[in-house]
């Protein structure tokens, strides 16, 4: 039995809130650069260059969640929900190279100083951008949740990491205005080099293990609450729950297990109330695949059925759905 849960929210507002995102980071990235050739201060370069990849990966991410809205078809039987983990994983692989070169850039400053100027005007320039972008991530993540968005979350993230270093890079610039100590420059390129690797593997990591559909138990255990806290006497057992998740949209598949001797159009009405229960306590669209056992005699025990003729021992307990059990493929028959 495969059944859909359809909400009837405007998928298409992910994709107005990215593209407002991707517009604001050209915006902010040419007033960063601006700040960097009236200052040639490599703090500043630390924050255009971040914000080369917020624009690069801001349109990346796009057309992501464009591709990601569209319905499955005959070569996308699962949809295309997996393309926001890719533009994420992308824009963690383009963060940590910026973070790299703003090392590289900021350890070559310490052998080859420049002189710094305007340098009020840049702290000015970097504040403002610095503002912008919290706020712009703050919406970003707002409505990523909203939307279960990945690559709106990673993205928002990514304008807060960017807003923290904008902070930082802010009062070392202000230190160095008013010490005139060049070597404060380099040091705050290599600080903020270095926070920026550690985002960008942070995005890296959570993004592939995404795409290689890596188990979320957490998620499991609260899908296994909700069932534990709802079950009716009819469902025995429940097992080989498995979860996988494409773009806004949850995959799952599990077994039933239900009295032998019920007709198949109560075993279909059961599986209905586990796929309302479900849907009913999540916002996400669900793709549901339950297939229904009949019970074994080993099952006697746990069922509460008491019109069973077959039974061969009296109800003892129910079972409890615990993570082991409820993920477990097999259930062995005596």
């Amino acid at each position: 039995m495969v059944i859909k849960n359809k909400k009837t929210g405007n998928k298409n507002l992910k994709f107005r809130v990215q593209r407002v995102i991707a517009i604001s980071s050209v915006l902010i990235f040419a007033g960063k650069l601006t700040a960097y050739f009236l200052t040639n201060s490599v703090g500043i370069l630390t924050d255009a260059l971040e914000s080369t990849v917020n624009v690069i990966t801001g349109f990346i991410t796009l057309y992501a969640v464009y591709v990601s809205l569209k319905p499955k078809d005959e070569d996308h039987p699962f949809g295309h929900g997996k393309a926001e983990f890719l533009s994420a994983s992308i824009e963690g692989f383009l963060i940590t190279i910026a973070g790299l070169v703003i090392i590289f850039e900021a350890i070559k400053r310490l052998f080859i100083p420049v002189q710094i100027t305007q340098l009020d005007i840049g702290i000015i320039i970097v504040a403002v951008a610095g503002l912008l972008n919290y706020l712009i991530g703050w919406y970003s993540i707002r409505i990523g949740k909203q939307a279960n968005s990945i690559a709106l979350i990673s993205g928002g993230k990514h304008l807060h990491s960017d807003t923290y270093s904008s902070i930082g890079l802010v009062i070392g610039l202000v230190l160095l205005y008013y010490t005139k100590l060049a070597w404060l420059d380099s040091a705050i390129g290599l600080i903020f080099g270095t926070l920026i690797v550690i985002t960008g593997l942070k995005i890296l990591r959570e993004t592939t293990s995404n795409l290689m559909d890596k188990a979320d138990f957490k998620l499991i255990e609260q899908f296994g609450k909700i069932i534990e806290d709802n079950k009716p006497d009819e469902w025995i057992d429940i097992h080989n729950f498995k979860l996988i998740k494409y773009g806004s949209e949850y995959h799952i598949d599990c077994d039933l297990v239900l009295p032998w001797n019920l007709y198949l159009s109560e075993a279909h009405e059961e599986g209905e109330k586990l796929k309302k229960l479900l849907v009913s306590n999540f916002r996400e669209d669900i793709v549901f695949n339950v297939h229904t056992d009949e019970c074994f005699k080993k099952y006697c025990k746990h069922c509460k059925r008491k019109d069973c003729k077959e039974r061969t021992t009296g109800f003892v307990t129910r079972l409890s759905f615990d993570l082991d059990r409820f993920t477990k493929e097999k259930i062995e028959k005596s």
